[in-house]
């Protein structure tokens, strides 16, 4: 199934924060031969400091609306496979413009297995609480309803591999006519 061309498309990865969005994006982006972004990296570039450093310096509203400035940015690339942070389809105009502009995939990741994977991570500022798990329902139970309203589709990420995701993305993105996926052809003179 390698070998794919893709051609004028953004695919746009949101979830909750832990879903894979960043590893799965990667991969996808390998496999399609085209760039991948990671919203959360290029925001921290910028900033020079982290994410987590950004809510407590300057607060998620300051966050918030450098996180939707970034992405207007990178929404508007022609081609590529983009990460979004977690909480990147608060904001109705990011969910808009992501949707418009690309093709974008909710991976849906139940908050049991993302607190299982992130359990000692100490660098995701939304978990840094009392009750991680807790705070991962709460926000899967906001945040469903709002990565569905801008998702073309849904992938479950239950207990497939990466490479098993990829492959069912791919195959979502043909059944869906979202994008003009095709195997390269060989032209003979």
């Amino acid at each position: 199934m390698g070998g794919y061309l893709l051609h004028s498309l953004m695919i746009a990865l949101i979830g909750l924060p832990g879903s894979g969005k960043s590893t799965v994006g990667r991969q996808l982006a390998r496999r399609l031969q085209v760039p991948f972004y990671d919203s959360d990296s290029i925001i921290e570039e910028r900033l020079g400091y982290s994410i987590r450093e950004a809510f407590e310096r300057d607060g998620e509203i300051f966050f918030r609306d450098l996180e939707e400035s970034v992405l207007d940015e990178l929404s508007q690339i022609p081609q590529g496979v983009l990460s979004t942070g977690g909480g990147a389809i608060l904001r109705p105009t990011t969910r808009q413009r992501l949707r418009e502009r690309g093709t974008v995939v909710y991976l849906n990741a139940q908050p049991e297995k993302i607190f299982r994977r992130l359990q000692n991570d100490t660098t995701r500022p939304l978990l840094q609480v009392a009750n991680p798990m807790a705070r991962l329902r709460d926000l899967f139970t906001a945040r469903d309803p709002l990565y569905r309203d801008a998702a073309h589709f849904a992938i479950d990420t239950g207990r497939p591999s990466v490479s098993t995701l990829i492959n069912t993305i791919l195959m979502q993105l043909e059944l869906c006519q979202t994008t003009p996926l095709s195997l390269p052809t060989s032209v003979s003179n």
